[in-house]
């Protein structure tokens, strides 16, 4: 598998990653050991988590369990200098901080409390999961209002998370910082205020990304390019919509939408699953078909195709499913695909 430099950090990971939000929830410990020892075997040696997770439903009485997972693979393995992990501090949750805002000394605390969970002195990439002054991510796009907004506010905000990150890198807790969840403008900021002196420069930048979901085609991938800062891609199947389950109004009883819904929610994929996602699907699906591919594996070639640096996060609730993902990695997608899939694009844009 190739490596990649995340930004232009000094750190270099696997061209593909392994999200871990479900471990601790629909992945158990002994699944999600299975998970990351195969990962490892295929070459992934990048790591996604988040102190927030095991996600769907989030549980205070849950909360850094998928950390404690990684945790206990490591100590059984010792496997630590031969991964690189990523890990986040929470933006304002009513579950996980009572809706507060961090700040440095939170960024600091949390830094603390994911290495404990990890059971590891060092982090690879520390994470902002949602900017503190909002995010138009997860379908908030189309009500998105940054009229509240305050900039002097949200500088000095900037200054002193960058100060924490700072202190994190200096005394050896983390080796390089990145957001999620951002768009252009804070990712701008971010960095001019890191060169000004304030802080680590942002490496990486961990939005949502797929062939239905392509808003950082545009003004992030200019910032990202110009910057050098890589885009590590979640949801690359659009929370299992491009895998073909959900069509026909089939779902799974051990999917994420049945699982969601069994939870007390909508089951509608954080807002995905909708009526024209479903027709895009379709059209992708037919394209596979057509082209001799698996649309799981097409989905995510499809990404290591773009003009820009980017890491996609697979993941899987069980080892069936990662097996599958990790038999496709080694293809590569060619021109006329890829232009193929720029004019279903143009045919099916913004699908939710």
């Amino acid at each position: 598998m190739q490596r990649v430099k995340l930004g232009a950090s000094e750190i270099e990971v696997s061209e593909i990653c392994l999200g871990t939000m479900t471990f601790g929830r629909q992945t158990d410990e002994a699944e999600a050991h299975a998970q990351m020892d195969m990962a490892l075997q295929a070459g992934i040696t990048f790591l996604d988590c988040a102190e927030m997770y095991p996600v769907n439903p989030i549980r205070r009485d849950s909360i850094g369990d998928s950390e404690r997972i990684i945790g206990s693979w490591l100590a059984r393995t010792g496997h630590r200098d031969r991964v690189q992990i990523a890990t986040k501090i929470t933006g304002p949750s009513q579950i996980v901080n009572d809706s507060q805002p961090f700040d440095g000394a939170a960024v600091t605390r949390a830094i603390d409390a994911s290495l404990v969970r990890l059971g590891t002195d060092r982090i690879d990439l520390y994470q902002l999961h949602w900017p503190v002054r909002g995010s138009y991510a997860f379908r908030q796009s189309w009500n998105y209002d940054p009229s509240g907004q305050n900039r002097e506010r949200t500088l000095d905000h900037m200054r002193d998370v960058l100060a924490a990150l700072a202190a994190g890198v200096k005394a050896g807790k983390i080796r390089a910082a990145g957001l999620s969840n951002e768009s252009a403008w804070g990712l701008t900021r971010w960095i001019d205020m890191a060169e000004a002196g304030g802080g680590p420069r942002m490496a990486a930048i961990q939005n949502e990304y797929s062939l239905l979901c392509r808003p950082y085609d545009t003004d992030l991938a200019e910032v990202a390019v110009n910057e050098d800062v890589t885009l590590l891609a979640y949801s690359p199947l659009a929370a299992g919509l491009l895998t073909g389950k959900y069509q026909q109004g089939a779902v799974p009883s051990d999917s994420r939408a049945a699982v969601d819904r069994a939870s007390g929610g909508l089951g509608n994929l954080g807002g995905r699953k909708t009526e024209r996602a479903l027709q895009a699907v379709a059209a992708y699906l037919e394209l596979a078909a057509g082209a001799g591919w698996d649309p799981v594996h097409m989905a995510i070639s499809w990404q290591l195709t773009r003009p820009f640096k980017l890491v996609p996060i697979i993941g899987a609730t069980s080892v069936v499913q990662l097996d599958h993902l990790i038999a496709g990695l080694g293809r590569r997608m060619d021109r006329d695909l890829a232009k193929t899939i720029d004019r279903l694009n143009k045919a099916h844009p913004l699908p939710f």
